[in-house]
């Protein structure tokens, strides 16, 4: 099997990734159908989807960490079946009320919010199951065929929604049938966690309740350098930098003077471009900060020359390398997260991470909404692609600088003064 895919070789790997393929492409479909049905809702409202957005998102900010510590508490399997079944169970409301044609706009966003709190407690529990699925050499290459799913779902889910949508009649009926569609995309997870063989899992001892375990979390990541340079990279770019379907509508509309087409084909390209980035890290063995830190600055750069992009042929061009190197860096964030946090530790960090990687991203979106109304379009890239560049650049300068004081560190007051060297030296190498 090639290199790129060998987490297939794993019966249970392949298991879970075909149910979060089908659930995935029902994510996305619902995502088209839903922003249609706000729209005909709100009569053509564009607020109405940012409310709704925010609302989907207010969830990981608000319960990540709690969410965390239920990931590390309970068997991740089994916690992964409750939420899919919750994350189900709006979906399938909504579709119905949709298809009755009593739908309404507050049920849009107090559906839309129970959504978030089921992935908001889907999240870590998601990202930290995949340590039980594979081995210790497999997890790069897991990680990255996650994300590849991820986005080839992203590829298939949108189009077979707009078609569905246009074929059923384009009004609120037509959103209802795709959202209950992705209700019951649901059950392709649900049904490939039971048939996973427990004896090849990796399972984690599930964690006691104790007092204090959220606040030992954080205290665990603040002691951890090398996982507050990944943090700190991952929420530069989160707030500044990846915000692409504002940035590309803009481009498309104001700078460019396109169409619904040409704005639609954007997200395509950069689709194409983040499933080429998930491969590219799946075929990875080992993940180290260089990477995240290379992809991050890379990233930020494409992301200013884009926003000089003198025509909309040559920015539709740059659109893939930004989907390749922001995936890169994302999915080589996640991998090194997971890989270099203890056991019992990695449901309650993935979800801080994930709280502020994905809290960042609507923080960030109002500030570069207003960069792009007060100095035009091309400066919510040039803008955002910079201060992703600084962010990053700053947050490494730090780490580099606390690793150089650890390798000077010395006298009869240190307690374990090898082996903070020792670490010292594999930080400073891994950079």
């Amino acid at each position: 099997m090639s290199p790129t895919f060998r987490s297939l070789a794993h019966p249970n790997y392949r298991r879970y990734a075909a149910g979060n393929l089908i659930s995935n492409t029902g994510t996305w479909m619902q995502r088209v159908a839903q922003d249609w049905l706000v729209l005909l809702l709100a009569t053509n409202d564009a607020a109405a989807i940012g409310i709704t957005t925010g609302l989907q998102f207010l969830p990981f900010l608000l319960l990540s960490p709690f969410a965390g510590l239920v990931a590390d508490r309970m068997p991740k399997r089994r916690m992964l079946q409750l939420t899919n079944i919750g994350m189900a169970a709006p979906a399938i409301v909504l579709g119905l009320l949709a298809v009755t044609g009593t739908a309404q706009l507050w049920h849009v966003y107090v559906l839309a919010f129970l959504l978030g709190v089921a992935s908001a407690f889907d999240a870590p529990a998601r990202q930290s199951f995949v340590s039980e699925i594979v081995d210790a050499d497999d997890l790069s290459n897991a990680v990255g065929l996650n994300s590849a799913g991820f986005n080839a779902a992203r590829l298939i889910g949108p189009a077979v929604a707009g078609l569905s949508i246009a074929a059923l009649g384009s009004g609120v009926q037509a959103t209802g049938w795709v959202i209950l569609l992705n209700g019951l995309s649901y059950a392709a997870p649900v049904w490939c966690l039971a048939a996973m063989d427990p004896r090849l899992l990796h399972v984690a001892t599930p964690v006691g309740r104790s007092p204090g375990q959220i606040r030992e979390a954080v205290s665990y990541v603040r002691g951890r350098p090398d996982l507050l340079l990944i943090m700190g990279v991952v929420l530069f770019a989160g707030m500044f930098g990846l915000n692409f379907q504002m940035t590309s509508a803009l481009m498309a509309t104001e700078v460019f003077d396109k169409g619904s087409t040409e704005f639609g084909l954007l997200g395509t390209f950069l689709a194409v471009g983040s499933l080429g980035g998930a491969l590219v890290a799946a075929g990875r063995v080992r993940v180290r900060h260089r990477l995240v830190v290379g992809a991050a600055l890379t990233f930020g750069a494409v992301e200013v020359v884009a926003g000089l992009a003198p025509v909309y042929w040559v920015y539709a061009a740059l659109c893939p390398v930004l989907g390749l190197t922001a995936l890169t860096m994302m999915t080589s964030a996640n991998t090194f997260m997971q890989m270099n946090t203890d056991d019992g530790m990695r449901g309650r960090v993935m979800a801080l991470y994930l709280m502020i990687f994905i809290g960042s991203t609507p923080i960030g979106a109002p500030l570069m909404g207003w960069v792009g109304e007060v100095l035009g379009a091309r400066w919510t890239l040039i803008g955002g692609g910079a201060a992703t560049m600084l962010g990053v650049g700053a947050t490494s300068a730090a780490y580099l600088l606390h690793h150089r004081r650890t390798l000077a560190r010395g006298g009869p007051d240190t307690d374990d003064r090898d082996g903070d060297r020792d670490e010292a030296r594999r930080a400073a190498a891994a950079f």
